[in-house]
């Protein structure tokens, strides 16, 4: 039997690929139903049959590739790895991220961080002292960056910074009216295709298998200027275009990316 029951229609998510919920801990089989039908997604009770699986382990959830041979999975981890290495050693203020958000001494601003995928440049600037909203139109994304906040709370070296982050599962530029404005709005839309294997990740490779191509960009960042607030911040590739729209106020550049500041 492949699955133990079929999402609903009404369920859908912004973009999904072939996709279903497992479950490896025998103690977690309700909580990974109730995650199946939250999210739309079918509940297989065996490994195979779809291209990737939201899998639900004795520790976390992850997000993996089927199929011989396929990569390890990926899952949101905030205390180690990466982040624990820029949390502690990534240039706090200086680095150019904190530069384009426009913190300086003790100025905090308020930050929207539109484009949330995996919350990684959320969980820097909150650990720097923002308080940061993450929007993630990707239910499936959304779910992942979720267990990883939940996990965050256990953890006394960041269960702080992460409680200035929040996260809302919607498409940006169909919320509402925003109650409280930011003082930015962050956008980091998926990054073009690119025809270097060795830029292709395992990483971005799963994450565009999900949320497939930001081809909104334009449209994004249109909303994202439309909003009150001191500036927009949109990362983008070293050597990437501009997005469609009104040119940027001013450029700040790191080793592999830039950000271009709109104010």
């Amino acid at each position: 039997m492949k699955t133990t029951h079929q999402p609903q229609s009404t369920q859908m998510d912004y973009y999904k690929p072939d996709i279903a919920v497992f479950c490896e801990a025998e103690q977690r089989q309700s909580e990974a139903a109730e995650l199946a039908l939250s999210l739309g997604l079918p509940f297989t009770v065996t490994a195979g049959g779809y291209a990737m699986l939201l899998v639900l382990t004795p520790e976390r959830l992850e997000l993996r590739q089927s199929g011989p041979g396929a990569p390890g999975g990926i899952a949101v981890d905030f205390a180690s790895g990466l982040l624990r290495f820029r949390r502690l050693y990534g240039g706090g203020r200086k680095q150019p991220l904190a530069k384009a958000i426009g913190l300086k001494h003790n100025l905090c601003p308020t930050i929207l961080d539109a484009t949330a995928g995996l919350g990684r440049d959320s969980f820097i600037l909150a650990a720097l002292g923002c308080t940061v909203q993450m929007i993630e139109r990707s239910k499936i994304i959304a779910a992942l960056l979720q267990d990883g906040l939940d996990r965050a709370k256990q953890n006394p070296a960041i269960n702080t910074i992460t409680g200035r982050m929040t996260l809302v599962a919607e498409n940006s530029i169909m919320l509402p009216p925003l109650p409280q404005q930011p003082d930015v709005i962050y956008l980091d839309p998926m990054y073009p295709h690119r025809t270097k294997s060795a830029l292709v990740k395992k990483e971005m490779r799963l994450l565009r298998a999900v949320v497939g191509d930001d081809t909104d960009a334009p449209s994004l960042l249109e909303w994202a200027l439309s909003q009150q607030k001191e500036r927009v911040v949109v990362k983008r590739p070293k050597g990437a275009p501009d997005i469609d729209g009104p040119p940027p106020t001013f450029v700040i550049k790191s080793k592999n990316s830039r950000f271009d500041v709109y104010k």
